[in-house]
């Protein structure tokens, strides 16, 4: 096979808020042939999608290409003017981002968006661009690929939208196809269907691909050859099977060790009487919107559900988007107040709306959210973050203060220095112990984890969550942690809630968490979990049927 792409010792430097530029991309140097897929990965911050830009000739704003060749047929967009490289993208390379909701204008349809490129670049009359769409829409699964192309953004599923940015990006037949984290924000079930679609489309029209992730086993199914990237430097590249089954540099051994889970065994799991629930949560009705006349809100969320979590356990809330899992959370915190159902702590009932809570109540119940970006007000700084929850429920002394922040971040082994800095300053992990500190600094009973490491990559997740065990053996601390991460969750907890639109479904412990299951539905989210095994997606055997049964729902 030829080469389409040759990338010889690019370097990319980035502009600090100083002035001071320095270098982000560090030489780096390989090949991509005709109809082959390179997966990049490594941690937040390797340098995975600034080098998958510069093959589209772009760069984030602050940053610039510094050094070397990005060769894509022969044309070097590094050096190409930018009228030259604007002819070049969407018909010989292609880009899918990892949110196809902002690639979408919500105000025209999927088909004006859709074939878009074909006007632009004045590739074919509309009528064949329509044609053209329909095809792929075949090609990729969608449903009604005929009359889909007529809804607007909002009208089709995450899973559907995120295949439609790839008829957008397929639609120019590029030659080339960047792959940005397209799967990151899907469920288990919705990431399977869309992996499939990608890998067939692909392979069928011989087209190439740089495939962007930190998610080994996603890497593993689609990707010819792996690219391992950290600080901006390849510390190895190899085919998947070989980097998968014996890689030779530390830090890829490091990703493969991150990615395994690790069976829980919590510190009172060595009790083998039920002791009384420290939370227990019984029958709980909750939506948004209006409430209607039949006395349940406009879109009911959950519906009669009860959990029970009790002192030094774990309990994990899995189940896709929109299942209610977040919603739950939002209740027991008392941030969504309930249309119906109890919440007891400690033996003792709480008020369904947390402003009508005691204080002593809302210090031993919090929550740390899913987005630290979000959740930390980027105009203080940590040390005053830190310092708010102590004021509220203990009003210390100013030396008392510092030495408590000091402690706390020193809690969740970060250094003390840090507390002058902004949230702005902080990588994705920094900010997140920083959420969880601030948790931390009520001194909490137990603590609302909402998919607490969703955002990050598998090695700063793995170290958070072996951090959130070292706190609860040192603090007696018991977790409620919700996500879509089957093996995050049998890393941490105990007990395992399934939970499908808006119920729950099923609980498993942690160690029968595949085996024990007996509802169809969780068969089916734990037979999604990809694995590093290079074959697994081909060999994957799921009930269709099975499938669009809730997929309808």
């Amino acid at each position: 096979m030829a080469k389409l792409v040759e990338i010889r010792n690019l370097k990319v430097e980035a502009k600090t808020d100083s002035g001071r530029r320095v270098e982000i991309i560090r030489g780096v140097s390989f090949d991509i042939q005709e109809g082959e897929i390179v997966a990049l990965i490594g941690e937040s911050g390797s340098g995975k999608t600034t080098i998958a830009l510069t093959l589209m000739g772009y760069t984030r704003p602050g940053c610039r290409i510094s050094g070397g060749e990005v060769l894509l047929a022969g044309k070097d967009m590094a050096s190409l003017s930018e009228k030259a490289r604007a002819n070049i993208r969407g018909t010989e390379v292609a880009y899918i981002p990892q949110s196809a909701a902002a690639a979408f204008n919500p105000a025209q349809t999927i088909m004006e968006q859709v074939i878009e490129i074909t006007r632009i670049h004045d590739l074919m009359p509309v009528e064949d661009a329509k044609a053209r769409a329909v095809e792929l829409f075949k090609a990729l699964s969608l449903p009604n690929p005929e009359t889909i192309g007529a809804r607007y953004p909002h009208q089709v599923s995450g899973g559907q939208l995120q295949r439609l940015s790839a008829a957008m990006a397929l639609i120019g037949n590029p030659k080339l196809v960047i792959f940005d984290e397209p799967t990151t924000a899907l469920d288990v079930t919705t990431q399977i269907e869309v992996l499939k679609a990608f890998k067939s489309v692909m392979k069928t029209g011989g087209i190439a691909g740089v495939y962007v992730s930190h998610d080994l086993a996603v890497v593993a199914q689609v990707a010819d050859r792996i690219v391992v990237l950290k600080g901006g430097e390849i510390q190895e590249i190899g085919t998947t099977e070989q980097i998968l089954s014996s890689p030779s540099h530390p830090y890829t051994r490091e990703l493969l060790a991150a990615f395994e889970p690790k069976l829980y065994a919590s510190p009172a799991q060595a009790t083998a009487d039920k002791t009384p629930a420290l939370l227990e949560v019984t029958d709980i009705v909750a939506g948004y919107g209006p409430i209607q006349p039949n006395g349940l809100p406009t879109a009911v969320a959950l519906k009669s559900v009860s959990v029970r979590l009790e002192a030094g356990h774990n309990l994990g809330i899995i189940g896709e988007s929109g299942c209610g899992k977040s919603t739950l959370a939002r209740v027991i915190a008392g941030i969504l107040p309930p249309v119906s159902g109890d919440i007891v702590f400690d033996g003792k009932q709480l008020a369904a709306d947390a402003r009508y809570r005691r204080r002593e109540e809302l210090r031993r119940l919090q929550i740390v959210f899913q987005f630290a970006d979000t959740a930390l007000n980027p105009a203080k700084s940590i040390g005053d973050i830190l310092g708010r929850p102590l004021a509220f429920y203990g009003n210390p002394s100013a030396r008392q203060r510092e030495a408590r922040i000091e402690q706390l971040l020193d809690m969740v082994h970060l250094p003390a220095a840090i507390k002058h800095r902004r949230p702005a300053e902080l990588s994705g992990g920094q900010k997140q112990r920083v959420n969880l500190a601030r948790a931390l600094a009520a001194e909490p009973k137990i603590i609302l984890c909402d998919e607490i490491t969703s955002a990050l990559d598998t090695v700063v997740a793995a170290a958070i969550i072996d951090l959130l065990k070292e706190l609860q053996r040192e603090l007696g601390l018991s977790y409620v942690f919700i996500s879509h991460d089957l093996s995050t969750v049998q890393a941490i907890c105990d007990e395992i809630i399934v939970m499908y639109a808006g119920e729950k479904i099923e609980q498993l412990s942690s160690a029968d968490l595949a085996g024990g299951a007996k509802h169809p539905y969780s068969k089916l989210l734990f037979s999604s979990v990809p694995k590093l095994d290079t074959g697994w997606l081909d060999g994957l055997q799921q009930d269709d049927e099975l499938i669009r049964a809730f997929a309808s729902r």
